[in-house]
């Protein structure tokens, strides 16, 4: 059986990729807030931040820097 910690990674993961193939902005919008949602349970379990990437465990937003990137492929 998955780890809750396995598991709210690789299903940010997932969500993440999604958000980068999705065709459209409102579509790219449902994946990322569903990602931030996977990211902050992640968050919540594992309060040191181990569990997380270290950019996902910063004080920023955490999709700030997804926004960035988005922009600059714009």
């Amino acid at each position: 059986m998955e780890s809750d910690i396995r598991f709210y990674r690789r299903r940010a993961c997932e969500e993440l990729s999604a958000a980068n193939r999705a065709v459209t902005k409102s579509a790219r919008e449902r994946r990322m807030l569903m990602a931030g949602i996977f990211l902050e349970r992640l968050k919540a379990l594992d309060p040191s931040g181990r569990a997380a990437d270290d950019s996902a465990a910063s004080d920023l937003p955490a999709f700030q820097w997804a926004n960035e990137v988005s922009a600059e492929r714009a």
